[in-house]
C-alpha cells in the first residue's frame, strides 16, 4: 500500500481497485497524465469529518462581555466592576466597557475619559485598550482586549483544576492510611 505503480490505462486501474475492493479517486486531474489514488473513498470522508469536529471541538470563540458604569460610581461599586473586567480578561474574552452619562453629565465627557483611563491603566497587566474612548450618543464606549487568547486561558484553568484534584487526593490519601493502620 502506497507504492506508486506507474502509468495504466483506466480500464485497467478500474480493474484493479475492484479486486482490492477499493475506490479509484483522482486525486491531481490538472496534470499531465491525471493522477489517480487506489483508496476507500468513505473511510477517507469519515476520517476527513473527524479531523474537523475535532478542530471545531478545540477552537475558542472570543466572546465580548459588556460592564456598564455610570460617571458618579462610588468606590466600592467602581471595584467590584472592575474585578469583573479581570476576571472576564482573564478568561480571555474581549470587555466592552460603557460609561452612562445622564443630563447634565453629558456636558462632561472628558470625566469619562479620565475614568476609563484610569480602569484602563489598572487592568493593564490583564488587557489592552483596543478601542479608545468614543463618545456613542449618551454613552462613552471603550473596548479592552485580553493579553492571552482564550485558548490558553483554558487550558491554565484545566491544569489549575488538575492540579487542585491531585492536591485533594493526595491530602486524603494519608488520612486513609492512617485510619488503615490504626484499624490494624
Amino acid at each position: 500500500m502506497g507504492e506508486q505503480i506507474g502509468v495504466v490505462k483506466i480500464e485497467d486501474a478500474l480493474r484493479m481497485a475492484q479486486e482490492q475492493d477499493l475506490d479509484l479517486v483522482e486525486v491531481a486531474p490538472t496534470s499531465k497524465p491525471p493522477v489517480a489514488k487506489l483508496m476507500d473513498f468513505g473511510k477517507f470522508k469519515y476520517e476527513a469529518a473527524q479531523k474537523i469536529r475535532e478542530a471545531r471541538k478545540n477552537q475558542v470563540n472570543t466572546i465580548l462581555k459588556t460592564v456598564r458604569f455610570g460617571l458618579k460610581i462610588d468606590e466600592h461599586d467602581y471595584g467590584t466592576k472592575r474585578g469583573q473586567i479581570s476576571k472576564f480578561l482573564k478568561a480571555g474574552d474581549k470587555v466592552k466597557v460603557i460609561v452612562v452619562f445622564r443630563g447634565r453629565e453629558q456636558s462632561r465627557p472628558e470625566m469619562g475619559i479620565k475614568l476609563l483611563q484610569k480602569l484602563a491603566e489598572e487592568v493593564a497587566e490583564l488587557g489592552v485598550v483596543e478601542s479608545n474612548p468614543s463618545i456613542d450618543g449618551r454613552n462613552m464606549v471603550m473596548v479592552i482586549g485580553p493579553l492571552r487568547n482564550k485558548a490558553d486561558a483554558k487550558a491554565d484553568a484545566k491544569k489549575a483544576a488538575d492540579k487542585a484534584a491531585k492536591a485533594a487526593v493526595s491530602s486524603n490519601q494519608p488520612k486513609e492510611s492512617a485510619a488503615a493502620v490504626a484499624a490494624e
